[in-house]
């Protein structure tokens, strides 16, 4: 049974979903939710790395609004969850915390693009699953 469970949260209904199902498939393991600030989106405007200035807690009110909604309602008394907020390209920085913190195993949701948009945008899901070193859940 995995230890560390890393579940990515971006706000979608796909990760909420995510979280809902590590705490179902992990109920004893530590969950950890992660929060990417990509810095090449508009919504973003942590270009200062993580902790800089105001626009760095704009990013950090932003992330603990999504942990909040992430996990309101959430059936698991038994959970322990933590959250963390990092700055980069998602896929990468998810594979490369996988790496750092010892996750065992990585759920995460999927936006489902297929043809031109995921061409495109490319997956995060799809770049994860290829390079983590950790077995990857992908909820759509």
């Amino acid at each position: 049974m995995p230890e560390h469970v890393l579940v990515p949260i971006d706000g979608s209904p796909q990760s909420k979903e995510a979280l809902e199902r590590a705490t179902d498939l992990f109920p004893e393991a530590m969950i950890t939710l992660l929060y990417v600030a990509d810095p090449t989106e508009e919504e973003s405007g942590l270009l200062e790395g993580p902790g800089g200035g105001a626009s760095g807690e704009r990013d950090r009110d932003r992330a603990e609004r999504l942990f909040e909604a992430a996990t309101a309602g959430l059936d698991a008394p038994d959970a322990t969850i933590e959250t963390e907020v990092v700055t980069g390209s998602p896929w990468r920085e998810i594979v490369e915390y996988v790496e750092r913190e010892v996750v065992d195993h990585v759920v995460m949701g999927s936006h489902g693009r297929d043809g031109a948009a995921r061409l495109l945008l490319g997956s995060v899901a799809e770049l994860v699953v290829r390079r983590s070193s950790a077995p990857v859940t992908v909820v759509k």
